[in-house]
């Protein structure tokens, strides 16, 4: 007998719940086209669970996610909820724990043009003739995504800028890029 999939569902806030629908029915299709068996519980995260629970990651979004092999997750946040202290917003209190709790590290960010999609390509045409299939790997838990900038520098009489300095180490690019490149 075939293993019993479950998947925790959090669609979220913004245009979270309308992509949601639509991978769920991409779910139902893998399902029935290879026979798997596949459950899904839905949970409330970001600014759904404050409307809802108080809060934007409630104890029983984060037990339904342990329990699950799988989370699929839509998106937090919008205007609604700016006013709230910035640790009780839903991309603070809701997605950024889930990352640390679970040991999230990256994202893996896919890009590939396909052949006859050329003149769709916003990049230059010689480019574009040659297709490309690249994968962008999102580093998440410091550096620069958490990154302080520093005081903005004046580079121009009209013009400033701010520098997010940072250092990786060596553990931390092993952790995204095992083999050496």
């Amino acid at each position: 007998m075939s293993k019993n999939y479950h998947i925790a569902v959090l669609p979220g806030d913004g245009i979270g719940p309308e992509v949601m629908t639509q991978a769920l029915k991409v779910l139902d299709a893998v399902r029935n086209r290879f026979a798997m068996r596949i459950t899904t519980s839905h949970y409330d995260v970001g600014g759904a669970a404050i409307d809802n629970h108080g809060q934007p990651l409630p104890p029983a979004t984060v037990e339904g996610c342990e329990q699950a092999d799988a989370v699929l997750f839509g998106s937090v946040g919008g205007p609604k909820w700016e006013h709230l202290p910035p640790d009780q917003q839903p991309e603070r209190g809701a997605l950024l724990p889930l990352r640390k709790h679970f040991k999230l590290f990256s994202n893996l960010r896919p890009a590939k043009l396909y052949q006859g999609l050329e003149a769709f390509c916003p990049l230059r045409a010689d480019i574009a003739a040659n297709g490309f299939d690249i994968l962008c790997v999102r580093e998440l838990t410091g550096g620069i995504y958490f990154g302080q900038a520093k005081r903005p520098r004046r580079v121009a009489d009209n013009m400033k800028k701010r520098l997010i300095p940072k250092v990786y180490h060596r553990f931390e690019t092993r952790a995204y890029c095992p083999h050496r490149i």
